[in-house]
């Protein structure tokens, strides 16, 4: 919501100071499918040139986060809390029996109490991935934690990979709009036996392609890496926080204090209380009674 917000926000303050200044939008219209040809066109060009089909597709699905915002919501991070409490303390009293939890997670009773954590791939992995190390006495904690801080890193750079990408696009387009005004200029020079009045519209068209250009570069493609990039780092601490409390179990803190390391971990606008915390562990004790 906040996203058309601010769209709403670019378009009535540009276009509404244009014209309260005495500007008639006739002659950005007339130009502005040509341009947006010239301009989206090359845009679009480049963009496939320096991206592979996967990286274009994640592009795209990427877009969809500036008005989504970050995936893990407060109470993911509250169900993430509990189903490693969970998984921890069975660790601890029946290792065997944990085996078939982190072996088939799909088939687990308890990930299928947290679906929506389920339903990731990658925070599944990274949870029975580690466990299963510290079974096979993979327990090194300073080994372990380094292995995770490298996937973490690996993951984080694959992640941002659509916002370096709209960056690139965005400090593009400004030099695309030049070239559409370039050309524009050569088709008024062709025709400057014309009236004053035409060649002043011809003019004006072709700035409407340098205008085009900084105006969707700065407007949007800009903000949109920006913001794609804040709520990727932002889902980015759902698995520092399993990192947290994986390490802190190796290093055979006691169950509540290693869950406690993840909650002070997690971000200040969605870390549960310490009592919220507390009433989640106890509704989670005894679904596993």
């Amino acid at each position: 919501m906040i996203g058309i917000i601010g769209i709403a926000l670019i378009f009535i303050m540009v276009f509404g100071g244009y014209m309260a200044a005495g500007g008639k939008l006739g002659i950005i219209m007339k130009s502005l499918p040509f341009e947006m040809m010239m301009i989206g066109g090359a845009a679009a060009g480049a963009f496939t040139i320096s991206n592979d089909l996967s990286a274009i597709k994640s592009t795209m699905s990427d877009v969809g986060k500036v008005f989504k915002g970050p995936k893990w919501k407060h109470a993911d991070y509250r169900d993430l809390l509990c189903l490693l409490f969970e998984l921890i303390r069975l660790a601890r009293s029946n290792a065997v029996a944990l085996e078939e939890h982190i072996e088939a997670p799909q088939d687990s009773v308890i990930f299928q109490r947290y679906a929506k954590i389920l339903t990731d791939r990658e925070t599944v992995e990274l949870i029975c991935d580690t466990l299963r190390s510290a079974s096979m006495n993979y327990d090194d904690p300073h080994q372990v934690e380094e292995v995770l801080e490298k996937r973490m890193e690996a993951n984080l750079h694959h992640a941002l990979h659509g916002s370096h990408a709209l960056q690139a696009l965005a400090d593009a387009l400004p030099a695309l709009g030049i070239v559409a005004a370039v050309l524009g200029v050569i088709k008024t020079m062709a025709s400057i036996d014309q009236p004053p009045e035409i060649l002043g519209k011809m003019i004006g068209g072709a700035l409407v392609g340098t205008f085009l250009g900084v105006f969707l570069a700065y407007g949007f493609f800009g903000p949109f890496a920006a913001k794609v990039k804040a709520v990727v780092e932002e889902d980015a601490h759902f698995y520092q926080l399993i990192r947290e409390v994986l390490v802190a179990n190796l290093y055979n803190h006691a169950t509540n204090i290693c869950i406690e390391v993840g909650r002070q971990n997690t971000p200040s606008h969605s870390r549960p209380s310490y009592s919220e915390l507390e009433e989640a562990l106890k509704e989670a004790k005894q679904a596993a009674a």
